[in-house]
């Protein structure tokens, strides 16, 4: 019987030679293809030993390491489901995601030790371990005692690999489910559009806590047997630096705008490159045709969700259309639908929806927002807004319900709203989105004052870096007598982004 866990397909890609290097890191050290294998082995053994209930969540939240990523592995190996949380998490957040996912598990860094097993323990999670970038924490002591050999755990293609949670537009995060099957079809899918080759080196310069960095890199690379030069954080001149021995690299608009900016970025640096690829935010055209101009090479945008790992791309061999995210990749079907449910005229805009092996089984514990997001005949409603155009290439002009995209991570208005209209004295809030030259998109927030209240802008702000991710805070904070309102009461966004839209020309 065919064995359908991710890890099973990732570990037959491994090369022949498994003291070649897998993982070179910033800090000098190289990982060989052995060394993901016995560790990966030793971690899955550790889980198994723990005597998890079947289908066990294993959430972590740690700084970027090579050990990060083989727990991550080892979670897969092991089948049990993986739960990335973001590191800017604060303390309401990730109770919440523990108190709603309730992982058995819980890996953390040692700094936040003692404020997440206060909350994992409370939640009734039984096992928490630290694990920090050096190397070091009790995940590694423990699984140092394990064995190094392990038989991958059988799953089938529709089997829990991963939730990862996106936040809701009506505030409270929901967590997608993702299968084994929905995560080796795409990984499979990009191997052939992006003509992944022998011999390709991915920069590995994004966060691992998301689809892009974990997913869309981490799998591309493995499924090909290819080396990735892995940088904990992004630098820019780093990533330059690294050009030469590298052929692939994958980043979010901000990084292509932050690369642009370094003097070393030319022609003879990206000469061994084969491949630049962009997304999780819209590549101004300005990017696009610069990083043409001062490099030689067309940047690829794609387009996916959380939902449903990535679901259409730019060509790897054709015309790469700036402000476009090119074609529905294979096995996808995408439609552009009107708000009566109805196919719209090419060149129209409508909301896009989206049917293949690579979308997700639906929320966690949510079955009837499962039901509403998808449609009769099977497709998932992606809350974006598009059109596609005489030639079949699709655009992505904006976002159903308001999604500020700020330096590639989503952060979603009504939850910040809620935040500060808690606090005493605000009546009510706006939070919109408007252009920033560095982060693509940043947030800012329009305050009312209750009567006879007196309400300070930075104070706000300072309220909400202590209970939310630094990427979700408003870069700034207006104290206004009234919001913008149509007939209906409605607070008029569009407005609010019109008369603020040059805030950081």
């Amino acid at each position: 019987m065919k064995n359908n866990n991710l890890f099973a397909a990732l570990r037959a890609a491994f090369p022949k030679d498994l003291d070649a290097v897998a993982v070179e890191t910033d800090t000098g050290l190289n990982y060989s293809w052995r060394d993901l294998e016995r560790s990966t082995a030793m971690m899955a053994n550790l889980l198994q030993s723990l005597d998890l209930p079947q289908g066990a969540r294993v959430a972590v939240q740690v700084e970027k390491s090579v050990e990060a990523l083989m727990l991550y592995l080892a979670t897969l190996r092991a089948g049990y489901v993986f739960l990335p949380l973001n590191t800017a998490y604060q303390s309401a957040e990730i109770e919440y995601f523990i108190g709603n996912a309730e992982p058995s598990v819980v890996v953390c860094s040692r700094k936040n030790f003692g404020w997440v097993s206060k909350i994992a323990f409370k939640a009734g999670t039984q096992n928490v371990f630290t694990l920090d970038d050096d190397r070091t924490g009790s995940l590694l002591d423990r699984a140092a005692h394990c064995s190094d050999r392990h038989e991958v755990v059988q799953r089938n293609a529709d089997d829990l690999a991963a939730i990862l949670y996106t936040s809701g537009t009506t505030g409270r995060s929901k967590g997608a489910m993702l299968s084994h099957g929905n995560m080796l079809s795409n990984a499979l899918v990009l191997k052939d559009y992006w003509a992944w080759q022998p011999g390709d080196v991915l920069i590995h310069a994004l966060p691992i806590f998301h689809v892009h960095g974990l997913f869309v890199a981490i799998h591309g690379a493995l499924i090909n047997g290819s080396k990735m030069i892995w940088l904990a954080k992004f630098d820019p001149k780093l990533v330059v630096q690294k050009l030469p021995e590298a052929t692939v690299f994958m980043g979010v608009p901000t990084l292509y705008v932050r690369l642009l900016a370094e003097p070393g970025l030319t022609r003879e640096a990206c000469r061994n490159m084969r491949l630049f690829v962009a997304g999780s935010a819209p590549l101004l055209i300005e990017t696009f045709t610069e990083w043409q101009e001062r490099t030689g090479h067309t940047i690829l945008e794609r387009y996916g969700m959380s939902e449903t790992a990535m679901l259409t791309s730019n060509p790897y061999d054709g015309e790469r259309r700036g402000g476009t995210v090119g074609f529905a990749l294979p096995g996808v079907s995408l439609r552009v639908q009107d708000d009566a449910g109805q196919p719209v005229p090419t060149g129209e805009i409508g909301s896009i929806q989206v049917k293949g092996p690579n979308v997700f089984k639906g929320y966690w514990r949510m079955p009837e927002k499962t039901r509403e997001e998808f449609t009769a005949d099977g497709y998932f409603k992606t809350g974006d807004v598009g059109k596609i155009d005489e030639r079949g290439y699709i655009t992505i002009v904006g976002r159903s319900k308001d999604l500020i995209i700020s330096g590639g991570y989503n952060v979603y208005p009504a939850e910040i709203e809620g935040y500060i209209n808690d606090m005493p004295g605000v009546a009510e809030s706006a939070v919109v989105g408007v252009p920033h030259p560095d982060f693509g998109e940043v947030g800012i927030a329009v305050v009312i004052a209750k009567p006879g209240a007196k309400l300070d802008g930075e104070q706000i702000i300072a309220r909400l870096k202590a209970q939310l991710a630094n990427f979700k805070i408003p870069k700034r904070c207006f104290i206004v007598g009234e919001l913008p309102r149509n007939t209906m009461g409605k607070v008029q966004k569009n407005v609010l982004r019109e008369q603020h839209k040059a805030l950081f020309a």
